[in-house]
């Protein structure tokens, strides 16, 4: 468990810094000239079927409402499509998920009006790195770090004995209920693709929900980002390249500004969001569980000058004391289990230690074979 009880440096508001009409930042948060955004990311446009040009790029976009229908060939092409992004990318966006578009969309206007509010209200809900619920603006508990240019609010959902809606805002009126009904319908989404990659894995379709702890004991959380508009994007980072540790990402992206960046070789693609879609990305645990067949990505977020971004990560997790490693179905002579058990407790400590540091954690896990 944690054992870090406080922030090692008064806490900052990123936002408070932003409203201050500041033309340059300050220095803890100028990243090395390596880490900085550059000029030769590629811009990935969402384009129809028919009219893309060779030279675009852009992460996978699955329509998934053939799944329940009767059309076994479009069922069989949406699970090869889903797999196919899996191996490829290690994220992709989905339309047709169930989850109600307004749901969506009250969700993300009443959590911006909630960064909206004066700083009072929001620091009744200061968070300390013990388990980070609440309103914060680091992540990392070593001093002297350089910092990401965001807030955010964090908040556990599942298993419902960790669910503790006396964290959760009060403000605005109806946030609280929203919370609820966004929860549940992000986790059944999850549970639905949790299937799919089971299938694809070649194990029984709910393999992984039981290795996450099953539908009543998994563990889900969400982490509201804000990200102020920054006077010098190019100096800095919303938040620094890191893979998710946990299992699967279900994400609701800002509707009017890109920012977030996914690794694909040596380039990093600017996603553009599908209207009404949801980002979905493969994390550290469910590369360990597939031993490597499916391997999360790195992906960071860059800042705007003129706009600030408001984004909803639903993080899937398994539960936190269970050991997670290699399914026995996907371990042979020819591939060997490349991971050592762990449970996500243990795991997750290096991040909340450590901050965002690309994928040097699930690399170091790998068994030395």
């Amino acid at each position: 468990m944690m054992t870090c009880q406080a922030w090692p440096e008064p806490v900052v508001r990123v936002q408070t810094l932003a409203e201050s009409g500041l033309s340059s930042i300050p220095s803890r948060y100028i990243k090395p000239h390596s880490q900085r955004p550059t000029n030769t990311t590629t811009f990935a446009p969402h384009h129809h079927q028919h009219q893309a040009p060779q030279t675009e790029v852009n992460i996978p976009v699955i329509d998934l409402q053939h799944l329940s229908g009767e059309d076994q060939v479009l069922r069989e092409e949406t699970l090869r499509r889903v797999a196919e992004a899996c191996r490829e990318w290690g994220f992709f966006q989905v339309v047709n998920h169930g989850v109600s578009h307004e749901l969506m969309k009250s969700a993300r206007e009443l959590w911006r009006e909630f960064f909206n509010q004066p700083l009072e209200l929001k620091e009744e809900y200061a968070n300390s790195p013990t388990t980070y619920e609440g309103y914060g603006s680091r992540l990392g508990v070593k001093k002297g770090a350089i910092l990401d240019w965001s807030d955010y609010f964090f908040l556990h959902y599942m298993p419902p004995s960790l669910r503790n809606q006396a964290k959760w805002p009060t403000l605005p009126q109806s946030l609280r209920k929203v919370i609820a009904e966004y929860g549940e319908g992000v986790v059944k989404l999850g549970g639905r693709v949790l299937k799919l990659m089971s299938i694809n894995l070649g194990l029984q379709e709910d393999f992984l929900l039981n290795a996450f702890g099953g539908e009543n004991d998994l563990g889900a959380c969400l982490r509201v980002n804000f990200y102020p508009k920054c006077p010098q994007p190019d100096l800095t980072l919303g938040l620094s390249p890191h893979s998710d540790p946990g299992g699967m990402t279900i994400l609701l992206p800002d509707d009017f500004v890109s920012g977030l960046q996914v690794r694909k070789g040596n380039d990093w693609i600017t996603v553009k969001p599908v209207p009404n879609a949801f980002i979905i990305n493969i994390g550290d645990q469910i590369q360990v569980l597939s031993n490597a067949i499916y391997k999360s990505v790195e992906h960071r977020v860059i800042v705007n000058s003129n706009k600030d971004r408001v984004s909803l990560a639903f993080f899937y997790n398994p539960k936190s004391d269970l050991l997670i490693e290699p399914a026995k179905e996907l371990v042979t002579e020819e591939r060997p289990a490349l991971y050592q058990p762990m449970t996500y407790d243990e795991y997750r400590l290096y991040i909340r230690m450590q901050g965002p540091c690309g994928k040097a954690q699930v690399e170091s896990l790998a068994s030395q074979t």
